[in-house]
């Protein structure tokens, strides 16, 4: 269904709610005043009927009732019945035993016996007599010890609540069909802003490669939705910008590896002509070349998932991750010495990302550090600090040490993609942490990464 719909709908509904509460609640206290002045009449009929000592206040509904004002006429005879319909009233007379000694055509209930037992009480009933519906008072006459009954007709005053139904009926009909007409008109006012809306949207996506923007116009709720939408588009085209640069850029990278690979591998396919020590070392050329296009690979698969969450949230000891990292790097590079003050960290994240992060750092600080110099590495309230005591960084190329590809002069000339510390702070900030770099006092280089928060 739609909105317009639904609108039109539910103003209909509050309208149709409206008018049955108001119809309910109108019919209800006609029908309370007409039986109330019934009632009225019914008691005053009834007086002549019952002696002085009958009850101190007004009857009610069922037996054990309020009972009636006190009343002349104590020993009156009832007249002999009239016409159950008749304007006078008709009179029933019951024992204390069940008995009618006078009247008859009243039912005699286990209310009005309970009366005439008890010899106390009065109440109002209806009940449909001889084909009327009538309204009948039963009460206690304590002089005389029996049971006094009048009834009076209904008749009339069915006929004018029974009136009321069509008019009733007709107000809850003209109500709905006008709340119905004016939902429908009011809906289609208030969608009118955000069908303009929508038209523009459709224009906009249709026209993706020329960037255009929503006007943001109209009502508050219309700005809003406008700005927020053009937010949503300049977010969009800085993530297909990022993507589209992240694969210039690693079409750039790659182009070098791949043609210096084929290069030595049309060489290799004429190495039978070659001593046996070129032959070597070039396939160890290759193999080497193999491997940068390989990690090149792996880096640029890892940032085009970007910082967001891969579903894998686990906990983690960071602690034990830099230290099986740090052993790898020894492995390679067993004259290397490295510092290690690691308090027990855990983390919650993705255990490959926060390892290969890891890794890259150490293997930074590696490439930089001489042999005759420390790696310093600590973990203390989550926070990972990594120092070498090489060159360290060049300040204008502090501001972009975590970009993508990016290689400062001096690093050039080595191996690598300018990948790993752009892999380290997309690390750090799908865990919620951050990665920063300076130049540590003494020199050096100090990269510190927080992973997120660590557990307790």
């Amino acid at each position: 269904m739609s909105l317009r719909r639904r609108i039109a709908g539910a103003a209909a509904l509050a309208v149709a709610v409206a008018a049955v509460a108001v119809a309910v609640i109108g019919y209800v206290t006609t029908r309370s005043h007409l039986i109330g002045q019934v009632q009225a009449q019914l008691r005053a009929r009834a007086a002549p009927a019952l002696g002085p000592h009958h009850g101190a206040g007004p009857p009610g509904r069922g037996p054990g009732g309020g009972q009636g004002q006190p009343d002349e006429g104590a020993g009156f005879q009832a007249p002999g019945p009239p016409p159950l319909g008749g304007a006078q009233g008709y009179f029933q007379v019951v024992g204390p035993d069940g008995t009618v000694s006078h009247g008859g055509a009243l039912p005699v209930t286990k209310q009005v016996l309970n009366v005439a037992r008890t010899g106390a009480g009065s109440f109002f009933s209806e009940a449909h007599v001889q084909g009327t519906h009538v309204e009948i008072y039963t009460a206690w006459d304590a002089d005389d010890h029996h049971v006094v009954q009048v009834a009076l007709p209904l008749t009339d005053d069915d006929a004018v609540l029974h009136g009321l139904l069509l008019p009733y009926g007709l107000l809850i009909g003209a109500g709905v069909t006008l709340a119905l007409a004016f939902g429908l008109a009011i809906s289609r006012s208030a969608l009118r802003p955000i069908d303009r809306f929508v038209r523009q949207t459709e224009r906009v996506i249709g026209s993706l490669d020329q960037p255009v923007r929503l006007e943001e116009t109209g009502a508050v709720e219309i700005r809003r939705l406008a700005a927020t939408f053009n937010e949503t588009l300049d977010a969009l085209e800085r993530s297909i910008e990022a993507q589209r640069q992240l694969v210039a850029d690693a079409s750039h990278e790659l182009r070098t590896p791949i043609a210096a690979l084929r290069s030595n591998i049309q060489i290799f396919l004429e190495s039978e002509r070659l001593p046996e020590q070129d032959r070597a070392e070039l396939q160890q050329s290759i193999l080497a070349e193999l491997d940068e296009l390989t990690q090149i690979v792996g880096d640029v698969l890892a940032l085009a998932r970007g910082a967001a969450p891969t579903g894998r949230h686990e906990p983690i000891e960071l602690d034990t991750i830099v230290r099986e990292a740090v052993e790898r790097t020894q492995r390679r590079a067993p004259e290397l010495r490295f510092s290690l003050e690691l308090e027990p960290t855990v983390i919650t994240g993705d255990p490959d990302r926060v390892g290969r992060a890891v890794t890259n750092l150490v293997d930074n600080a590696r490439k930089w550090s001489s042999d005759d110099k420390e790696i310093e590495i600590e973990l203390h309230d989550g926070v990972l600090s990594i120092r070498d005591h090489g060159p360290g960084f060049e300040e204008g190329d502090l501001p972009h040490v975590f970009d993508r590809f990016y290689r400062a002069e001096t690093a050039r000339r080595m191996p690598g993609s300018g990948l790993g510390l752009a892999i380290v702070k997309q690390a750090a900030e799908a865990s919620g942490g951050s990665a920063v770099a300076a130049n540590a006092e003494g020199g050096g280089a100090l990269v510190t990464v927080r992973f997120g928060s660590p557990e307790r």
